[in-house]
């Protein structure tokens, strides 16, 4: 392959802020919308459970969330809300667990090597999806979009309507740019440092009905530390669901986010961020199409996360690389871009194949990415001989 110059390009991105997590605050943001926090009082105080309970409600009718839907603001950001209903609704039925990047295996791990589940494993390697088909009479737990893979499940049309099982989503860097099918998801988690650029420590755990019906009915039969406890005599305790948070939240963080929803309602709620972040995406797409380099990672196009994009690096001299040699030469990547001030935390996750991941959530401006890719271009020129 000839090798292309490419010039130093003189424009550089307004913010280079390109992480998957935490992710880019919203635009226009300053520590000044954090001057109203509600520090020095207590979480529990009228005001301060009001303000947990409209983040909850904003955050339902941003979404689309169903009325009968509840909504809890819980420790330990997305991991916490995962494992917060992976240990408290696993057991009664065998599972099915999918996974095709690393968080993914997370969830394989809890379920059959620390709760010590039946499970049945499906899948796929980086970059692709496994056959995804819910059964009507099992447990099912997936990620709606791989956040270290680039993949995103396309649809729920796989998730029957009808099912006796629970399905539990990790939804972290999906819910605020893409539409959730909440018919077919019983738990839904996500964090605020992802999409919306919030401040981390915090989950959001979403449950249906049937989730709620399965958290009364059922007691595992190991126990469950305090932070994991939902019900009480068979109950739910509906204070959770309604700002009461079980261990004490950060309420410069609650400010930060309620400062986020706020700037969600301005661009067109959630039909807006979805078209920010399919924006974005295409801003890649149409570069990704002429490089002589780059690809992505997830080749097919309607299982592409408009989110965490995930880029492969195609050159026939890296490809054949061992990948030590691989990861050298994109750490020098890396290393210029953030040198140079135009890109930071573009590295891969450190489990997926050698690449860049590029976060292109609404938060990101698609301008910032258009003066991105001139930068990846020129960097590449430097270090790939």
């Amino acid at each position: 392959m000839t090798e292309v110059s490419h010039a130093r390009p003189a424009v550089r991105p307004a913010r280079p802020f390109f992480s998957s997590g935490p992710c880019a605050k919203r635009p226009g943001w300053t520590p000044e919308v954090l001057k109203n926090a509600l520090v020095g009082r207590s979480h529990r105080s009228k005001p301060g459970k009001a303000r947990l309970k409209d983040a909850i409600e904003r955050t339902r009718q941003i979404l689309g969330i169903p009325a009968d839907y509840r909504i809890a603001i819980v420790p330990a950001s997305d991991t916490g809300a995962v494992e917060m209903a992976m240990w408290s609704l696993l057991g009664p039925l065998e599972i099915d667990i999918y996974a095709w990047e690393s968080f993914g295996e997370d969830w394989v791990t809890d379920t059959v090597k620390q709760l010590k589940l039946k499970a049945e494993t499906h899948k796929a390697p980086y970059g692709e999806l496994p056959a995804l088909q819910a059964r009507k009479n099992r447990d099912t737990v997936f990620l709606w979009n791989g956040t270290t893979s680039g993949v995103k499940v396309p649809n729920g049309d796989w998730i029957p309507t009808d099912r006796d099982g629970l399905t539990i989503c990790d939804a972290t860097s999906a819910v605020f740019a893409m539409d959730l099918p909440w018919d077919k998801l019983d738990v839904t988690t996500f964090s605020w440092q992802k999409v919306l650029g919030g401040e981390a420590a915090h989950g959001m755990l979403i449950l249906s009905p049937n989730a709620v019906a399965r958290l009364e009915a059922y007691t595992p039969h190991w126990p469950l530390p305090k932070i994991f406890r939902m019900t009480k005599g068979g109950k739910i305790v509906e204070g959770i669901f309604e700002g009461e948070t079980i261990n004490t939240p950060s309420m410069v963080a609650l400010e930060d986010y309620l400062d986020a929803l706020t700037w969600a309602e301005s661009v067109g709620g959630l039909k807006g961020l979805i078209q920010r972040s399919n924006t974005n995406l295409q801003v890649l797409e149409k570069w990704v199409a002429g490089s002589d380099w780059a690809g992505f990672l997830a080749k097919d196009a309607t299982i592409r996360s408009n989110t965490s994009v995930c880029i492969a690096v195609t050159d026939p001299a890296f490809v054949a690389l061992a990948d030590d040699a691989k990861q050298d030469k994109l750490k020098k990547l890396t290393s210029l871009l953030d040198k140079e001030g135009v890109a930071f935390d573009i590295a891969g996750y450190r489990a997926a194949p050698p690449g860049l991941r590029i976060w292109c959530g609404a938060t990101v401006e698609a301008s910032d990415l258009e003066a991105l890719t001139p930068w990846l271009d020129w960097a590449w020129s430097q270090v790939r001989s």
